[in-house]
């Protein structure tokens, strides 16, 4: 399905992340990766499959003293 070489990581692996991004909406905050994952600027990420992917970005306040 990929037309890259080397060919994006699909949807299940563990870094779909890294696949290419095929449309951008910044401003909407967002974007589709090659792989078919919708990627939220928060790091939540909605799969292919309709499987939602919870937010992962680091909490600033986590160790903070």
């Amino acid at each position: 399905m990929c037309p890259h070489d080397p060919a994006c990581p699909s949807a299940e692996a563990p870094d779909r992340e890294a696949a290419r991004t095929l449309a951008c909406h910044p401003e909407q905050g967002w974007s589709l990766l090659c792989n078919g994952v919708v990627l939220f600027e928060d790091t939540g990420e909605l799969l292919p499959s309709g499987t939602v992917i919870a937010p992962h970005r680091p909490d600033p306040l986590v160790g903070a003293a």
